[in-house]
């Protein structure tokens, strides 16, 4: 379509061209979608691998979190590794006058 026609159309119909466009690009990316699962389907047969396999570098170990080191007294299911940002509680407890060695886990 070359831009004489689209100046001859009223809003209206350019509204409709846009939401024609827009479906129509909607389609292709689920098509392209579709293919590519295809692919990486045949690749996973010939190979004997899936895509999750080959995107961890071998490494499945999931990160955790760490092993709490310090405890709510008020609540001991609140706990810190010492790592990161303070828990409120800690702050609290801090301002109250209390050392981290007052919150360890023993």
């Amino acid at each position: 379509m070359n831009s004489d026609k689209l100046l001859e159309m009223n809003r209206e119909q350019l509204l409709q061209l846009r939401a024609d466009i827009d479906a129509q690009l909607e389609k292709r990316e689920v098509e392209r979608k579709n293919e590519a699962r295809a692919a990486l389907k045949k690749i996973e047969e010939q190979y004997g691998f899936s895509l999750d396999q080959l995107t961890t570098n071998g490494n499945t170990a999931k990160k955790t979190k760490g092993i709490p080191k310090y405890a709510n007294p008020d609540d001991p299911s609140k706990t810190w590794t010492g790592r990161g940002r303070k828990p409120q509680w800690v702050i609290d407890a801090l301002d109250q006058g209390k050392s981290l060695d007052d919150l360890l886990i023993q």
